[in-house]
């Protein structure tokens, strides 16, 4: 006798950012979830739910490496992250960006100041960042193939609104 698996939507979590572990399953609850367990694990917390539906949500989910394959985004997400595309950089960069003192030294002097770097490989995700972040009006500039950097004043202040401090 074979049973039909049901798909799992499971997301790790450092125990460094409780208020990260909380809002994931706040948002599994929001989106679909009628249950959602926690498991922990060494340094962190898988939460995850069961539906048969999440596939339907997340259709960029996928065998293989995220860059070795299309994250495109369907008819209906889109509008979805043009009215939210705050909510969008936070996830973005919450999971594969960081928020660092960036230390530079011009002509003898010494300069610390504010950066925000996004990584990813997939360059479909990274072309889905810089689209939320113009929506925003938020310079960027890419610095490597893979790494997007938003340094200038402005943008940092604007991306710190939206984004804010893993908690």
């Amino acid at each position: 006798m074979t049973t039909a698996r049901v798909p799992v939507l499971r997301i790790y979590c450092s125990d460094a950012w409780p208020g990260l572990i909380e809002a994931c399953d706040l948002a599994m609850r929001a989106a679909l979830a009628s249950k959602v367990q926690r498991v922990q694990k060494q340094g962190c917390v898988g939460v995850q739910s069961y539906g048969v539906h999440w596939p339907c949500l997340l259709p960029q989910h996928g065998p293989g490496k995220k860059h070795d394959r299309p994250i495109v985004l369907t008819d209906w997400q889109r509008p979805i992250l043009q009215s939210h595309p705050g909510d969008f950089l936070r996830g973005l960069f919450h999971s594969d960006g960081c928020r660092v003192a960036n230390r530079v030294t011009v002509r003898g002097k010494a300069y610390v100041y504010p950066r925000y770097l996004f990584v990813n490989e997939s360059t479909d995700i990274m072309q889905l960042c810089q689209w939320g972040l113009d929506l925003l009006g938020i310079d960027w500039r890419m610095n490597r193939r893979n790494s997007l950097s938003v340094a200038r004043r402005g943008a940092v202040a604007a991306l710190d609104r939206h984004v804010g401090p893993k908690s």
